[in-house]
């Protein structure tokens, strides 16, 4: 396995990656990994409370691809720091002891408080007792969202100028309930999985309904675009006319971790060798659609 670890993202790869042969037109992305907290953070809140807003354990549940010949980036820097699937205008103004001299976005999210930079966690609690410099910001921006996003699509162009069709997952997990400030439907109790393609405009609508299909056989139970549609990543990266699929998958941690102590659960292992056999069903699927 070749990893490799630039200050904002790890990204692990196959041996000899792209030109082995058990490459897959698969890419994997797990933007809300990162534990790396930077110094230069100073929250206002406590270590435990923002951990809360990691996808705790996702890379790993879907770490078994890589050896399938699929290429996996997870973000080192936490979501709390800067939330890479967001927009990079999508601005909070309330954080901010200046105007930003750029534009803005003002989507649901960053009205919650969860924007690119976020103002507070999901239950609520103010994530700073001071205002953001817009340098601050910006350096946020420069040193962990746009590498992420320039490794992800340099990763993803790879896979389509190879195979001339790439399919991308998007890896989130979602708590069993949905917090007082993470959605507009607080209080919502998640299904196991929501898969979210935007409505079909970021993948052909045939790569949600197989992974749907085959994870409703494996007993769990799914929707679809309902409530999470997927937001940046699957945005910037799906093309479906161009053979460029983006789907997001969130995953319950009721079904892997404890959600307070964030240790694995009994289930840990079981979910991951779904993930597994999803990722190997995948990519008997992809095989007869691509040119090799």
């Amino acid at each position: 396995m070749l990893i490799t670890q630039p200050l904002s993202y790890r990204l692990d790869l196959p041996d000899d990656y792209p030109n082995t042969p058990a490459a897959a037109p698969l890419v994997l992305d797990s933007p809300h990994s990162g534990t790396a907290y930077p110094p230069d953070f100073a929250p206002a809140v406590n270590f435990g409370a923002l951990r809360t807003a990691e996808d705790t354990w996702v890379a790993d549940l879907w770490s078994d691809a890589i050896a399938m010949g699929v290429p996996l980036i997870a973000a080192h820097f936490p979501r709390a720091y800067i939330d890479a699937n967001r927009g990079a205008n999508e601005i909070d103004s309330l954080l901010l002891d200046a105007a930003w001299p750029g534009e803005i976005a003002e989507s649901p999210k960053v009205k919650l408080g969860k924007g690119l930079i976020w103002r507070m966690l999901d239950d609520g609690t103010p994530l700073y007792d001071r205002k953001l410099s817009i340098d601050e910001v910006q350096h946020r921006i420069d040193a962990c969202w746009k590498p992420y996003h320039a490794e992800l699509g340099r990763v993803i162009d790879a896979a389509h100028a190879r195979f001339g069709k790439v399919w991308h997952i998007n890896c989130h997990s979602m708590p069993s309930v949905a917090g007082a400030y993470a959605t507009d439907q607080p209080g919502l109790v998640h299904p196991d999985f929501v898969l979210g393609d935007r409505d079909g405009t970021t993948g052909d609508p045939s790569f949600r309904e197989f992974v749907a299909q085959w994870l409703r056989g494996r007993g769990y139970n799914v929707t679809v675009n309902d409530p999470y549609k997927g937001v940046e990543l699957v945005r910037a990266f799906g093309d479906p006319e161009d053979g460029r699929n983006s789907l997001q998958i969130e995953i319950n941690r009721n079904l892997y971790m404890d959600e307070i102590s964030l240790r694995p659960s009994e289930n840990y292992g079981k979910l991951k060798t779904d993930l597994r056999d999803l990722t190997a069903a995948l990519i008997a699927w992809m095989a007869p659609q691509v040119a090799v």
